[in-house]
């Protein structure tokens, strides 16, 4: 009996945990259609409007975002001979 809770109990953890990955991923898919200035100033006022408790995922995500543009940005100018540092 008890190997049979654990065993449900893992299952209903990993699948748990695969919702919330799904979840974490189509949130940053969405996010990421927020590209330009004005685009991305409306979603800053708008998350303004709430704690940083309740937006620390989506802030997260839109730093980790704004940090791989700029990675692709430098890596795009490095190969035509340049360097951003």
């Amino acid at each position: 009996m008890q190997l049979s809770r654990r065993l449900r109990d893992a299952r209903v953890s990993l699948a748990n945990r695969r919702t919330m990955r799904v979840s974490h991923r189509r949130l940053a898919d969405e996010l990421a259609a927020f590209r330009t200035v004005a685009e991305r100033a409306e979603l800053d006022q708008l998350l303004s409007r709430h704690s940083s408790e309740e937006t620390r995922e989506i802030r997260a995500i839109l730093y980790r975002q704004d940090v791989e543009r700029q990675q692709s940005v430098r890596r795009q100018t490095a190969g035509l001979g340049g360097y951003l540092g």
